[in-house]
């Protein structure tokens, strides 16, 4: 697909579609989307689990979140996104209250794993409810504002959870989950309208169905997606941003979080685990900030864009707005981070860094949300099941890098393996520019049913 060399303002039936509902429609089905807030199990110190088990532990999470991304969105483009979210709600709910309920470690690595799963739709169905309801130039700045109040429960969720463990009781506090979860579902069944586009879903292609239709559908089939040089550059960069934060929920902990309690923790003599916590809420305040900005920013440049060139759409216009995040602050927040910690102690050291966590969350904001975005714009018939492929694929990388931190601080120091993080997030930006300048060529040689003007 070349660019689409369509007039700027475009009014077709396909554009009518994005005005079923009304604005106040639009942000209470945000709203209540933005209400769910996927949660991650604190590992119970009465289980008297080792180091390697939690390592354990949170990679079976990233497993079980990778899978059930794919799987949700692809049964979303199927059945539409209200009925997965139904589906998927008693997943969290069971698992929450089995991981209440563990005494062993077989059993509390079964339910972490279910309520993982349960939880693992709630971005890539987001942006795609938001790609089903808002039109090109808008979507940016909505998908921004629902990755930010997400953000915040990622940055809280640290927080919360070391508190309960330190206050509290950490099976009380996954109870909680559960039936947040069940309120959650309630909550969607009687207030979330159906977004996909009407004829859109495999379901409704069906000659003939029953009360009841039950499809086996591939969940992996999203990954093909991604034998576009496109998606798949795009994919890598972010992977490569995302290695500088791997979440403590779902994706976001950085390279300065994974080790945290090896690092900046003991460096600065931080033991209490509500305060380790605490030093999360930084960074999801940096990933609120970014990605305010970044929606915003991203939807502002592929306007300007267009009228630039005269009406036309070349769907790359929008990676321009990761410039400032991928090749500034996230490189040079983790390069400072490394050394402060290395070589500044104290009340000073301390402050610095928690400005680093800060700087860290809105850099990354600033490349991962625009993504975001250009994955709904040029697939949008399957914006669920791009996004999904890509934090699939995030998953993966990550599952392998996150057995290597702590191993690469022992043997070259923190300070060093930050400045190797930081290249990466460099070079992960240069995959993003070859994107931006030859993104026409890269689509026209794999077309994996990529959008134009007319039908975004």
């Amino acid at each position: 697909m070349t660019s689409e060399q369509s007039p700027l303002l475009v009014l077709t039936a396909h554009e009518a579609i994005y005005d079923r509902f009304a604005s106040h429609q639009k942000r209470w089905i945000v709203f209540v989307k933005l209400s769910f807030v996927p949660s991650i199990p604190q590992i119970a110190k009465d289980l008297d689990l080792t180091d390697a088990v939690v390592s354990l532990a949170f990679s079976l999470s990233i497993l079980a979140y990778a899978i059930g991304s794919l799987a949700w969105a692809a049964y979303s483009s199927f059945y539409g996104r209200r009925s997965i979210y139904l589906w998927s709600m008693p997943f969290l709910c069971v698992g929450s209250c089995g991981v209440a309920l563990s005494t062993s470690l077989q059993s509390l690595l079964f339910w972490r794993f279910v309520q993982m799963f349960g939880c693992s739709g709630g971005v890539s169905l987001g942006t795609g409810v938001i790609g089903d309801i808002y039109k090109l130039e808008e979507r940016g700045t909505v998908i921004g504002a629902f990755i930010s109040v997400t953000n915040i429960g990622w940055g809280v969720a640290p927080f919360v959870g070391g508190a309960a463990t330190q206050y509290w009781s950490w099976r009380n506090f996954h109870y909680s989950i559960g039936a947040w979860g069940l309120l959650e579902m309630l909550f969607i069944y009687l207030s979330f309208p159906e977004t996909s586009h009407p004829g859109t879903l495999g379901i409704d292609k069906l000659p003939s169905r029953g009360w009841i239709h039950i499809t086996r559908i591939n969940p992996l089939r999203s990954l093909w997606l991604l034998r576009s040089p496109n998606l798949f550059a795009v994919m890598f960069a972010s992977a490569l941003m995302v290695n500088t934060m791997y979440g403590v929920l779902l994706l976001v902990i950085d390279f300065l979080n994974i080790p945290m309690a090896y690092t900046i923790a003991p460096r600065y003599g931080i033991t209490n685990e509500a305060i380790i916590g605490a030093l999360f809420l930084p960074n999801g305040l940096g990933c609120f900030t970014g990605a305010l900005v970044s929606g915003r920013l991203s939807d502002t440049v592929v306007r300007k864009c267009r009228e630039k060139h005269g009406g036309a759409w070349y769907p790359e216009d929008r990676l321009r707005a990761t410039w400032i995040g991928g090749l500034f602050i996230v490189p040079l927040s983790i390069v400072a981070s490394g050394l402060l910690t290395t070589y500044i102690g104290g009340p000073i050291g301390l402050a610095l860094n928690v400005l680093c966590l800060y700087a860290m969350g809105m850099g990354v904001d600033l490349v991962i949300d625009p993504i975001h975005a250009y994955n709904v714009d040029v697939v949008h018939s399957r914006s669920a099941e791009a996004t999904a492929a890509c934090i699939a694929s995030w998953s993966l990388i990550l599952s392998a890098t996150t057995a290597i931190i702590i191993p690469s601080i022992e043997l070259i120091g923190f300070a060093w393996t930050n400045n190797i993080a930081a290249v990466f997030a460099v070079i992960g930006q240069g995959l993003i520019f070859l994107t931006i300048r030859y993104g026409n060529r890269m689509r026209a040689s794999i077309d994996v049913g990529f959008s134009t003007v007319e039908n975004n």
